[in-house]
């Protein structure tokens, strides 16, 4: 991809107007999406395969599953065998059912054996077959330990684990624990891991059995920090544990609002990573300002040590809700080159299991770093804010982006009985999207095709749940099953490594 990117389509980037330029072919019918980027074509041939797990799915250790905050898909893995594919899928769940409070939930990585039937693009699945092209077998899950073997929490962090052993400053909780709230997974050749967390923000590196080997601290600017010290607590105390003074940081990453986007590029040369929304000096003490996040690119040929080798402005997707103007905040990150990635961007408190019905905003971005400034190891990584109340610095260009998918398209979800809105039942859309991963379609006739999982956090809601020894019921009779949305999508240039 080069950085000829003035065709790079834009619908809005928060107060920026960017050049628009659109390109739509309809081949066998139907109309496909496409964004040109510096004359390569990216397209969105639509949905092609719906699959569920329901919701009262208990996981090897007999406790609820869900939570799909990261995937990982096994390339080694993936076969086809005529118009059915194959493959191990690993499904990371984030720190456990928490409506009040966090728990001792064991941090763990879920494997699955994934079958994928798919439609061809705009065909519809026969009746009573809608929502079945995925089917997925539990097969088995790792647990995430520190570096002695001991299990890793969901606990809000209370303490600070001091430097020991090379790795930094780690957040601890009540019981001695790490406290790990997971939210992306990266997954190498060998079988060890990146995985990101919301309390640090830090990203882990396991080995292949879950043991933790290194941790990588963020630059300064994304610590959160409370009266001048380093305090990771993101205000959910579990029980019998006390709450942060200050509730908020003062700066650094806002509670809940960490490294949500992970992704190594196709290459295995550079880890991007992405906050979830702006850092409190950035805007990020307002959800009507915190627009302006960081994505962090690592060197990472050499696992153990990964070293920051650029740092870009990215301004998030805002919408219209009731005359307000609301930011997305981003839930997942896939790279497609150090340069360009997969951004999945939405909003809150709408859809089954929540307040709201009806989804204002859940789309997939194609972002484009190729002419944004480079930040990295400036003084945006210590004290000076990048966005002071929102508003970019003045000397930084933010990387541009384009609308890909719109998940709440109701022309796609329809096809497979699913909706975006009213009736508010089992086939209204979830709140959180949050996980993503691609697989060949290995056709050697489409060699740039390949399907896009994404699925949901299901946030554990369930009327039969049971974790950490309790069984319980969520609030309000939600009842909400771990999904996947497969859609088959062309992206040039980014052969798998």
């Amino acid at each position: 991809m080069s950085n000829g990117s003035q065709s790079f389509l834009n619908r809005r980037c928060a107060a920026f107007l960017l050049s628009v330029a659109a390109t739509a072919f309809s081949p066998d019918a139907f109309a496909n999406d496409s964004v040109n980027v510096g004359g390569q074509i990216f397209v969105n041939q639509g949905l092609v395969a719906v699959g569920r797990i329901p919701a009262n799915q208990r996981d090897a250790l007999n406790e609820t599953f869900g939570s799909g905050s990261g995937m990982a898909i096994d390339q080694a893995s993936w076969t086809r065998d005529g118009e059915t594919y194959m493959g191990t899928l690993y499904l990371l769940p984030d720190r456990g059912y928490n409506v009040e409070g966090t728990t001792d939930y064991k941090a763990r990585l879920n494997k699955l054996a994934i079958e994928l039937l798919p439609v061809k693009p705009g065909a519809t699945p026969p009746a009573g077959q809608e929502q079945t092209g995925v089917k997925a077998k539990l097969d088995g899950l790792i647990m995430f330990t520190d570096d002695k073997g001991e299990n890793l929490t969901g606990l809000d962090p209370v303490a600070v684990r001091p430097e020991t052993n090379g790795l930094p400053v780690l957040p601890q909780t009540a019981n001695g624990k790490i406290s790990l709230d997971a939210e992306a997974i990266v997954r190498l050749p060998d079988g060890s891991m990146f995985v990101s967390d919301e309390y640090g923000p830090y990203i882990y590196r396991f080995d292949r059995d879950g043991k933790l080997l290194s941790a990588t601290q963020p630059p300064k600017a994304l610590l959160p920090m409370r009266k001048g010290e380093i305090n990771f607590s993101s205000n959910n105390p579990g029980e019998g544990q006390k709450a942060p003074d200050p509730k908020d940081p003062d700066t650094g990453r806002q509670n809940n609002q960490g490294l949500e986007g992970l992704s190594l590029t196709p290459d295995g040369k550079f880890l991007i990573a992405v906050l979830q929304s702006a850092a409190r000096q950035d805007g990020g003490d307002s959800k009507a300002t915190r627009f302006t996040t960081r994505a962090l690119v690592y060197d990472a040929t050499d696992p153990a040590k990964l070293k920051l080798a650029h740092e870009y402005a990215v301004l998030l997707p805002t919408f219209q809700n009731k005359d307000k103007t609301v930011v997305a905040a981003q839930s997942e990150i896939l790279a497609l080159s150090d340069k360009h990635f997969l951004m999945l961007a939405r909003d809150s408190d709408n859809g089954q299991g929540v307040k709201g019905d009806t989804s204002k905003y859940r789309k997939i971005e194609l972002v484009d770093l190729s002419g944004a400034t480079d930040i990295a190891g400036t003084a945006f990584d210590g004290e000076k804010p990048l966005a002071p109340k929102g508003v970019l610095d003045a000397s930084v260009t933010p990387a541009r982006w384009a609308d890909f998918i719109d998940i709440n398209d109701n022309t796609q979800l329809n096809r497979f009985g699913l909706h975006n809105g009213p009736p508010k039942d089992k086939n209204d859309l979830s709140e959180k999207w949050e996980s993503m991963g691609i697989a060949s379609v290995l056709d050697p006739s489409a060699p740039d095709d390949y399907f896009l999982f994404v699925g949901n956090d299901n946030d554990f809601l369930t009327q039969d749940g049971f974790q950490v020894g309790a069984a319980y019921k969520a609030e309000d009779g939600a009842d909400v099953d771990s999904m996947f949305q497969v859609y088959r999508v062309t992206l040039p240039g980014i052969r798998q490594k």
